[in-house]
């Protein structure tokens, strides 16, 4: 678990100071062990932020843009299980409680969902690629990653990595990829850090952060 600051005013006007945020998975719940295009892909993690005030002039989040579309839900969903459609015997034969995704869809909008999401955060912050010492996308796929960071202009020894071991872990895959690169002493106090993701939904977040700690 790691300790970041964050903009002041964020923290105050909701009258806190510390605030605990945590990504986990238990995606091999929900993956067809028979489906190769996503049981291959698809890891369990978890994985801790602590946020905390800091000055105005200090380290922190910088800058952060967000969105989603609702007309591409169904690319990457679990059909079955919810309100709209209820658990069955129909449902569970069909293997409806598996996550589905049209891979090549998601690619597609993926790929343009990091890229344009993270140059928006870049113009807010008034920095341009050159800027960012270190890239941490969503793990979800490698083609995704290299792709997103070719188009950004941001070379492969400037982003991190470790889908290789850890396969995509959603919602835990950015922390756990900026742990390690703060772990190994690649991220340091100072470095201005991009964080760009997307997910189911279809929903994208990226944010810019200089990285230091109270």
């Amino acid at each position: 678990m790691y300790a970041l600051v964050v903009g002041s005013s964020l923290l105050v006007t909701g009258g806190l100071r510390h605030v605990l945020v945590v990504g986990a998975e238990t995606l091999s719940r929900i993956t067809d062990p028979h489906d190769r295009g996503t049981c291959v892909l698809f890891g369990d993690g978890a994985a801790a932020v602590v946020l905390a005030p800091s000055p105005a002039d200090g380290p922190g989040l910088v800058t952060w843009d967000l969105g989603c579309d609702g007309s591409a839900a169904h690319l990457l969903e679990v059909p079955a299980g919810g309100s709209r459609l209820p658990a069955s015997i129909e449902s569970v034969e069909a293997g409806d409680h598996y996550l589905k995704m049209a891979g090549q869809e998601v690619f597609r909008r993926a790929v343009r969902a990091v890229v344009d999401s993270s140059r928006a955060a870049m113009e807010r912050a008034g920095v341009s690629a050159s800027d960012i010492a270190w890239f941490v996308p969503h793990q979800a796929n490698r083609r995704i990653i290299e792709a997103a960071a070719s188009r950004l202009e941001i070379p492969a020894e400037r982003t991190v990595v470790n889908i290789d071991r850890y396969g995509n872990t959603s919602a835990a895959s950015i922390p756990l990829a900026l742990a390690e690169a703060v772990e190994d002493g690649r991220v340091r106090p100072g470095d201005l850090v991009l964080l760009s993701g997307f997910g189911a939904g279809m929903t994208w977040a990226s944010a810019i952060l200089r990285w230091g700690t109270p």
